[in-house]
Order: C-alpha cells, then sequence, then structure tokens
C-alpha cells in the first residue's frame, strides 16, 4: 500500500511539474500616428490605438484601422513563427521549459487625412468608364490568321 501512495504521489508531482511549466504568452501591439483609431484584426474589432492583444497563432493577419476625419486604412502583415513554436522544438518549449517565453511584436502605421475628392474629377472618371463599358470588346483573334508558333513537319 505504501508503495502505490509513494508512486501516487511522485506521479503528481510530475504532473504538476509538468503542467507549470513551460508557458509562451504572444503580445501584439498594434500604434497609430495619430492615436485613437479603431483596429480590427482579421475582421474583429480589438481596440482604439493604441491596442495590446495576445494573438494564439502565427500567420497572415488582415487589418483595419477607421479614424474619423483620416482615409481608412486597409493592409494585412504576417506574424512568422519563432524558432521555439516551429515543431518539434515546440514541444519543448511548450511544455517542458520551465521558464516563461515572451513573443512580443509592435506594428505602427500612419494615417492620412481624408481629403474630400474633388468633384468634377469623380464625374469625368464615371464618364471615361461608362464610355469604355459601352465600347464593344476587341475581337479575338481569329484561329486561321494567327500563324503558328511551331514549324511544320
Amino acid at each position: 500500500m505504501k508503495a502505490i501512495v509513494r508512486n501516487l504521489a511522485w506521479s503528481l508531482s510530475l504532473v504538476t511539474i509538468v503542467l507549470s511549466s513551460g508557458c509562451i504568452e504572444r503580445r501584439l501591439t498594434i500604434n497609430t500616428v495619430p492615436a485613437g483609431a479603431l483596429v480590427s484584426l482579421n475582421d474583429e474589432e480589438i481596440g482604439v490605438t493604441p491596442v495590446t492583444v495576445n494573438f494564439n497563432w502565427y500567420g497572415d493577419y488582415r487589418i483595419q484601422i477607421i479614424k474619423e476625419g483620416y482615409d481608412i486604412f486597409n493592409t494585412h502583415r504576417e506574424l512568422k513563427a519563432p524558432l521555439h513554436d516551429v515543431m518539434p522544438f515546440d514541444l519543448f518549449f511548450g511544455v517542458l521549459w520551465p521558464g516563461k517565453i515572451v513573443d512580443s511584436y509592435e506594428w505602427s502605421f500612419e494615417l492620412q487625412p481624408y481629403v474630400e475628392p474633388n468633384r468634377d474629377e469623380l464625374i469625368q472618371d464615371a464618364l471615361r468608364l461608362q464610355k469604355m463599358a459601352a465600347e464593344p470588346p476587341a475581337p479575338l483573334p481569329d484561329e486561321k490568321n494567327v500563324k503558328s508558333s511551331t514549324p511544320s513537319p
């Protein structure tokens, strides 16, 4: 009976050590000039700049930033996984590493003031596009008139 209790105690100790060790915290901070812009990552609002969020995965992120009086800013950025988050190293650093790892990234964006478009230029662009849409498309080349690039036998 003592052996069972001792083995159980050792097992619980080992499980506690494994579960309490190894931790990776991932943080992303987004700043804008000027500050106070609403930020969305992958179509999810995360807050007003400067804003810091935790994330779980690396990869491509769609970013939209909106602030009154400024152009809407749309872009994407990629977060590449560091070595400690690539297989097989991730098992060691995520479970067995005794310390805490903090992956911290910061992106900064400069917003451009909104400039109201010139009404006359918009009308001219619309008329030009309307004219282009009304023109018949150029005919496709006729197979008989196209010279073959392969030599005939």
